[in-house]
């Protein structure tokens, strides 16, 4: 299955800088990304919390950069402004180029997210698309966070799993913004909340509140941060969540009746 990945944007870094200032930004280490391979990386402020979800490959001699287009202004605006005297540029392509995102197809020239998934990207219009819904249901199903500008600056990346084998933080990969709060996690502390995928058989949206009854948090148990209807069979959606109270009753937006399940694997 093809799909038009029209919500999002693509940025070449190049410059003899580029992967140095990569480096110094984004939480998982450049160095080991392999040929036609996607790297996750969260760009984080210097609270530890995720202001975008980046995408990142390798074309020959630069780097790509696959984002939300609606965080694409607030991240090139702040890599702009660390760069300082780096030679490195942005260059916007957006327009120029078509993001597929291909659900168990093989593609020469794809770049892969894991066995199901990858991307491809081509200056030409070339393929009959399936509906957007259909990437977001293989992303949920495949348990992958987005971030979008709703839940920007809301989350570290434990509570995304992006520790969890180091798919998307590098814990000796030296120093970028918010990387003393994450490591300090590791390290010191235990994640109070994970990613996890629910079902509903009710719509729920972006940023609806996650609770159960006996919660003593000063806000909500959790969030959801990525939805989709899967056919007849309701509602799927991931979202972030206390670890503790997995096995407890949960409902969204405080109210009971609108029950919710967690799906344990």
């Amino acid at each position: 299955m093809i799909v038009a990945l029209d919500n999002r944007s693509f940025i070449k870094v190049s410059g003899v800088d580029a992967e140095d200032f990569l480096q110094s930004q984004f939480s998982n280490n450049l160095k080991n990304i392999q040929k036609n391979q996607i790297q996750f990386n969260a760009y984080c402020q210097h609270q530890g919390k995720i202001i975008a979800l980046i995408w990142v490959f390798k074309n020959k001699d630069h780097y790509c950069l696959s984002i939300p287009k609606e965080l694409k202004e607030i991240v090139l605006s702040r890599l702009n402004i660390f760069k300082l005297m780096s030679r490195v540029e942005f260059e916007d392509l957006t327009d120029k180029f078509f993001q597929y995102g291909l659900i168990k197809e093989d593609y020469k020239n794809s770049y892969v997210i894991n066995e199901n998934l990858s991307i491809l990207i081509t200056t030409e219009n070339r393929f009959d698309s399936h509906d957007s819904l259909e990437w977001e249901r293989a992303c949920i199903f495949e348990g992958i966070a987005e971030i979008f500008l709703k839940m920007s600056e809301k989350f570290i990346p434990q509570d995304l799993n992006l520790d969890i084998n180091e798919i998307g933080v590098s814990f000796t990969k030296g120093c970028y913004p918010g990387q003393e709060v994450v490591a300090r996690m590791h390290y010191l502390a235990k994640p109070k909340r994970r990613l996890f995928r629910f079902t509903s058989n009710f719509e729920v949206c972006i940023g609806d509140s996650l609770n159960v009854s006996d919660s003593k948090s000063l806000k909500s148990p959790g969030q959801v941060i990525r939805v989709a209807n899967v056919d007849n069979d309701g509602f799927h959606f991931l979202g972030v969540f206390e670890v503790e109270h997995t096995k407890d009753s949960i409902f969204v937006n405080n109210d009971v009746n609108r029950l919710v399940s967690i799906i344990h694997e």
